[in-house]
């Protein structure tokens, strides 16, 4: 590129990108708004290799913090009343929480794992039975089920959309399957429609894990609200947070009643008990007032972070579309509104003269771009694999079956994804439209220097 494009690339970013923002909407590519070029018209070098940094701003801080914030945390403590059983915070925002989500029912829990926990409790799995869920998810996934002392069951993971392959769920499915949970994984929804036509053939409840996926929508309607109920997390990291926390969302009154008895030590609110898939199983889960006061503050702003994550995540993917090698993750047709907990996409080091992607992400966080790998191959991770020389476990199923589970769980295409994915995260998207022109920047300058970059 000599200095006379340059000037010319320059010059369409800042008096003509916003006449051409429509092309590019209905699918056209432009290339990159902003390219950064050295003295001589050359794409400058990339900061790995001592060139300037392309990101030249500064990251929005997390979790963002106002006045309203301080003002609900206060009146929780000056009210003396700091568990759900004796305040009404909590019922606030249970209330709040359903109005954002348009579900019927919805309870406040102590984390994103334990709203998991209770709805397989409310279930009441337990030894003999198999859960069906993906491999790419944080390990809560896994945890809440080999805690019931039920079988997990991995079913592979879609390399283009990141998510459950739901094609392969139906024939993971066993007599013993007790839940089909997939997991809304980055924010993005998994591909619900055939996954709730395969449940319904087999007459199998599905568990929504969607605790990074707040607010997420297929065909229009929030996760949570598609299977039989939904889980949600609140920790430090998520869209919507409190430190910690999570919540349930249910449709159907008499599980939401089960789930609030399980959570509640076996115990009902006002009302009496009632009896839980569990029996005589139960424990504390409830959520704080003040987790409940900080969520109440934050969901103020909530949809507007939502939206502008939306904007710039569209944005992105414009703009990375457009680089050999580079791939967004796939969103299924009925995805109407993707909560972008995380930006994913793959990584094709082919065309990027073979550079490592270690090195490629090494090279990426000294441009000033924070980025990821992401998860690993769970369904062979020893704290995985070791479930089947579990005392307990052995107990429970025997030897045979639980050799045979580790052959079960191969998932060929999430060993692709685990050597390709690459990672932003959710608040970065709360940047501006430059920033993410300076991501592209990055990945460009990298690319067009990677022969270099793989010899540092």
């Amino acid at each position: 590129m000599n200095q006379e494009e340059c000037k010319m690339k320059k010059s369409l970013t800042r008096r003509d990108f916003i006449s051409t923002a429509s092309i590019v909407g209905a699918g056209l590519t432009i290339g990159l708004p902003t390219i950064a070029c050295s003295s001589d018209g050359h794409l400058a070098k990339p900061a790995i290799l001592g060139g300037p940094k392309a990101f030249t701003g500064n990251w929005p801080d997390w979790p963002i913090i106002d006045q309203v914030d301080e003002k609900e945390l206060l009146d929780v403590l000056k009210s003396a009343k700091w568990c759900r059983l004796g305040g009404n915070t909590a019922s606030r925002f249970e209330d709040e929480f359903k109005k954002l989500t348009a579900a019927k029912h919805a309870l406040g829990v102590s984390s994103g794992t334990n709203a998991l926990y209770v709805m397989l409790g409310a279930l009441g799995v337990g030894p003999g039975d198999e859960v069906i869920i993906p491999p790419y998810t944080f390990v809560a996934t896994y945890n809440v089920v080999v805690l019931n002392y039920a079988l997990p069951i991995f079913v592979d993971t879609d390399l283009e959309s990141f998510q459950i392959d739901a094609n392969k769920i139906e024939s993971a499915i066993t007599n013993s399957t007790k839940i089909i949970m997939p997991v809304h994984l980055g924010g993005t929804p998994a591909d619900l429609d055939k996954i709730l036509e395969v449940a319904g053939k087999h007459k199998i409840p599905v568990i929504e894990d969607a605790c990074q996926a707040h607010f997420a929508e297929w065909k229009g309607k929030c996760v949570g609200n598609w299977g039989l109920a939904g889980g949600f997390s609140f920790q430090a990291s998520k869209n919507l947070n409190s430190g910690e926390g999570g919540a349930i969302l249910t449709n159907d009154e008499m599980f939401s009643k089960k789930c609030y008895t399980f959570h509640n030590q076996g115990q009902g609110g006002s009302a009496a008990a009632f009896t839980t898939g569990s029996g005589t199983r139960g424990s504390n889960m409830r959520i704080t007032e003040f987790q409940a006061g900080i969520l109440l503050s934050q969901m103020t702003r909530v949809v507007t972070q939502a939206n502008k994550r939306i904007e710039n995540a569209d944005y992105l993917t414009r703009l990375l579309k457009d680089i050999p090698g580079i791939m967004p993750a796939k969103l299924y047709k009925g995805v109407t509104k993707s909560a972008y907990h995380l930006y994913m996409f793959r990584y094709d080091k082919t065309r990027f003269e073979g550079l490592d992607r270690f090195k490629f992400l090494d090279a990426l966080q000294k441009e000033g771009i924070p980025c990821s790998n992401g998860y690993g191959k769970m369904n062979k991770d020893a704290y995985v694999t070791d479930l089947a020389k579990n005392p307990y476990y052995l107990k429970i199923y025997g030897e045979k079956t639980m050799s045979e589970w580790l052959e079960r769980n191969q998932c060929p295409e999430n060993d692709k994804l685990t050597d390709q994915a690459v990672w932003f995260f959710q608040t970065m998207l709360l940047g501006s439209k430059t920033d993410m022109e300076q991501i592209a920047e990055a990945i460009r300058k990298i690319q067009k220097n990677a022969i270099e970059i793989s010899k540092t």
